[in-house]
């Protein structure tokens, strides 16, 4: 009798201990579940994701605002607000937007801008006309959205078809609205009010990236796509400024629908 209750008992302690080594088992495995890091070794744990939110890099300000011709101050990345949905639009600003619908641009409507003397009632954020990028987004007026579509599409489409026999895929601009004066001349800058934009360079479907600098002398081709660029831009833009204006346009193309009561168009 007693050799029996003695194998029930060792029966039953070998069970208890196989339950709490699955028990720990499966805290184990419940903990990892949860955190990046080894449990075992005591690493700490760190929620990557299954993805991460890009963040744009900048090498300093010139990423930012890489002509730098008009800035007296700093000026950062802007934390943009969706325009409120009982925010009432005049009629003008409406019939504005539908035209960027006909342009097939796509757009975003922001909060209004009031910053100092600077800013835009309406402001929209550029993200893509048709199947052609804007890197990175640009923060304009409707009109100066609508008149840079217009080109966009009029011109600069059908002459890099005809120069390069590729589309457009992406316009990469340095400066849309920026809160700064003209340097040296104390007047608020265009893109103070949403109406300029600085185009870096034009990077094309078929791999070429065009860069808007002053091409090298035996570049004809370039040569002769930049050209088309500024002289078909004075047709929409009261300002075309690009390389060879002056050493601050030495690497974009400024365009800006500037009002101007003669009608002088500055196109350099």
């Amino acid at each position: 009798m007693a050799g029996t209750f003695r194998a029930v008992f060792f029966a039953v302690a070998r069970q208890s201990k196989h339950a709490a080594m699955a028990a720990a088992g499966l805290a184990l495995v419940a903990i990892s579940g949860c955190n990046t890091g080894n449990v075992l070794s005591l690493e700490p744990a760190v929620d990557v994701g299954s993805q991460t939110s890009a963040m744009p890099q900048y090498a300093g300000m010139q990423k930012l605002v890489p002509s730098n011709p008009y800035m007296t101050q700093a000026a950062y990345p802007r934390m943009d607000e969706p325009m409120s949905p009982v925010e009432q639009m005049p009629a003008s600003e409406t019939d504005c937007r539908q035209q960027l619908k006909r342009l097939d641009v796509a757009f975003t409507d922001l909060a209004p801008i009031h910053e100092g003397q600077c800013g835009i009632d309406y402001p929209v954020k550029v993200s893509a006309i048709g199947n052609i990028q804007m890197k990175p987004a640009a923060t304009l007026t409707c009109d100066m959205a609508a008149t840079f579509a217009g080109w966009t599409r009029n011109e600069l489409v059908p002459s890099a078809r005809w120069r390069y026999f590729s589309g457009v895929k992406t316009i990469h601009q340095g400066s849309s609205y920026s809160c700064r004066n003209i340097a040296g001349e104390g007047v608020l800058s265009e893109h103070g009010k949403g109406n300029a934009l600085d185009v870096m360079s034009i990077e094309l479907n078929n791999g070429d990236d065009i860069d808007v600098r002053k091409p090298g002398l035996f570049a004809f081709r370039t040569r002769g796509f930049l050209n088309n660029v500024r002289a078909d831009g004075c047709q929409y833009f009261t300002t075309v400024l690009g390389p060879g204006y002056n050493y601050d346009h030495r690497n974009h193309f400024h365009f800006d629908i500037k009002n101007r009561k003669s009608g002088y168009r500055a196109c350099r």
